[in-house]
């Protein structure tokens, strides 16, 4: 199963480049997220799970002021016995979709990729990592500034690329 990690750039640099991303929420393809979506490409599932990993990251962020304000999301493949879906995978707000528990630690060299945004969207990312707890309670200028970020795709970065990114 493939999750999709929330973190930081400084989360990010925590765990490179021996280390692991610990016991933490993660997003992927759950019944819950697919019955949401009334969809079975696999593509766009995922694409909706990375979507609400990088809301998370935006989360994260709003708690840590002091972290650069860009989102980061890694993605990793793991064993199905190695996520616990939160209550049983059933539907609690819009936000939980496709939320998991990892079980145990994850060494960052087996990630897939890392999804980030670039510089240039940091303003926007700032800006909605202020907004987004006014923006869970329903205040509709918050969640506008919240949808300024999404409106930058995050980007593909190799394992590789790491080191860069965290530059």
């Amino acid at each position: 199963m493939r999750v999709y990690v929330p973190t930081t750039l400084d989360g990010l640099a925590a765990a490179h480049p021996g280390g692991v991303l610990d016991d933490r929420v993660a997003y992927a393809v759950t019944a819950a997220l697919r019955e949401w979506y009334v969809s079975e490409d696999v593509e766009e599932l995922e694409y909706a799970a990375l979507g609400r990993a990088a809301e998370a990251s935006l989360r994260l962020l709003a708690a840590d002021p002091a972290a650069p304000r860009r989102r980061v999301v890694v993605a990793m493949d793991v064993a199905d016995s190695g996520v616990v879906p939160f209550a049983g995978d059933e539907y609690q707000d819009q936000a939980s979709l496709g939320r998991v528990q990892l079980k145990g630690s994850l060494p960052l060299a087996k990630a897939a990729a890392v999804h980030a945004d670039v510089a240039d969207a940091e303003e926007d990312v700032a800006a909605a990592a202020g907004a987004i707890t006014a923006a869970d309670k329903g205040d509709a200028d918050a969640q506008f500034t919240v949808d300024g970020a999404e409106d930058h795709e995050l980007l593909w970065f190799a394992t590789q690329e790491i080191p860069g990114l965290l530059a």
